[in-house]
């Protein structure tokens, strides 16, 4: 068949569909659809993002450790309060007090050097002197040779003696750098908070974070007075958000309390910034938001699995519908084009440049239905906003969702009854 035959079949074949559409429709007279009705009134209504993540200390610190060896003494355990200064734990010293006491004596040694590369130089600084004051005043009795020889002596010994100070002072150093390894191993609290996490147990061997932080990590300490929600929000709703935007927060462990929050911080990367990429294009992508707690709970621990509920616009006594009335009218052309294209056995394609109109069912007085474009602003949690297309007091299709999807102008309709609207609420 060719291809001109081909379209002419396709035609015919939409033709025929069309007709017995259209003679089920007539056989059916004026069945009315039963769909719930609602009106379109005034409301209050505030638009959230809702987002979950976990309770987070505003501030924590992981004690690692600088040093290397058998922790001997831990005097904490895991949930005990502790303040800055407090004493740990105590890795043993052993190896860095001998070390402490061979640089001391390295020390003694090297100022001995140096008082007696002071008492040299001033020998010679004498020697030197005396021969000049001679040679001044009989020439004779001393040679020029051995001037040059004391003066060279004096130079000589003032060389050894800014060694040696060199000396102490490179000695003093390292001293000092043994000194602050065996602080190292007296560990204390660097702040006041709570211990949320120690993972070493005293016999333990503490290793320095050289190549791994984690390894190193002895205990972290949070300041659980200040708790804050890290949630991931998605790409589409995070540019709503503001700092200062005020939340409710609800968590897991505490499900019969909502909790105030406000914004304090919107990360400017995604959380999968830095990873590698994906071959999939619709991954989705989020941002953390951290929501400071106004209200912790005392009982509160890290980690706790939470749901923010973050305000980010509200409207008092608004036009509004419900968010089920809303659908979409498909463009007629759009129709008809993907109708051919399905007989054809081809992927319809969408244009595009021609949008579809969202609009609510409307009932007029003969009970039916008038699609009717409207232009809705932010969502409540039931409701959307209504900036135009209806008024007050007017009568809008409210679901079923499958019943709003059968509907089209002059479709007659029927308001289901209250004891059927119970029956499709537990369905």
């Amino acid at each position: 068949m060719t291809r001109r035959g081909k379209v002419i079949t396709a035609v015919a074949v939409v033709a025929i569909v069309a007709g017995v559409i259209t003679l089920a429709a007539f056989k059916r007279g004026d069945k009315a659809v039963e769909v719930r009705l609602e009106k379109v009134q005034k409301r209050d209504l505030t638009a959230y993002v809702t987002a979950s993540g976990q309770v987070q200390p505003h501030t924590k610190v992981d004690v690692a450790s600088d040093v290397s060896g058998r922790i001997v003494k831990l005097s904490v355990k895991e949930g005990d309060m502790v303040t800055k200064g407090q004493f740990l734990l105590q890795i043993d010293p052993s190896t860095y007090q001998a070390d402490v006491q061979r640089e001391a004596a390295a020390v003694a040694s090297a100022r001995a050097d140096l008082a007696r590369a002071k008492a040299n130089l001033d020998q010679s600084a004498n020697s030197y002197r005396r021969s000049s004051e001679i040679v001044k005043t009989n020439a004779a009795l001393i040679s020029a040779e051995e001037v040059e020889k004391l003066k060279t002596t004096v130079e000589v010994n003032t060389a050894l003696f800014q060694a040696a100070q060199h000396q102490v002072d490179q000695n003093n150093a390292a001293l000092r750098n043994s000194n602050s390894q065996l602080a190292k191993t007296t560990i204390q609290a660097p702040m006041n908070g709570r211990v949320t996490r120690l993972n070493v147990q005293q016999g333990e061997t503490a290793v320095p974070g050289t190549f791994s932080k984690d390894q190193a990590l002895l205990l972290t300490i949070s300041d659980m007075t200040v708790l804050e929600t890290k949630v991931k929000v998605d790409e589409t709703d995070v540019a709503r958000l503001h700092v200062g935007d005020t939340a409710q927060v609800l968590i897991d462990a505490f499900p019969d309390t909502t909790f105030r929050g406000k914004v304090t911080e919107i990360a400017h990367s995604s959380v999968s910034a830095g990873t590698t990429p994906t071959a999939s294009s619709d991954q989705a992508v989020d941002y953390e938001v951290r929501v400071q707690l106004l209200n912790p709970p005392i009982d509160t621990r890290p980690d706790f699995s939470a749901t923010a509920k973050i305000v980010w616009d509200s409207r008092k006594a608004v036009l509004s519908i419900p968010i089920i009335a809303l659908t979409v009218r498909e463009h007629e052309a759009n129709e008809n084009r993907d109708s051919a294209a399905i007989v054809l056995g081809k992927k319809a394609t969408k244009d595009i440049s021609q949008k579809d109109v969202e609009g609510v069912f409307v009932v007029g007085k003969n009970s039916k239905v008038t699609f009717r474009p409207v232009k809705v602003g932010i969502p409540g949690e039931e409701y959307f906003e209504v900036l135009s297309g209806l008024q007050e007091g007017e009568t809008v299709v409210a679901g079923s969702y499958q019943a709003i999807r059968t509907l089209h102008d002059s479709t007659a309709v029927k308001e289901v009854k209250k004891d059927d609207k119970k029956k499709e609420a537990k369905a």
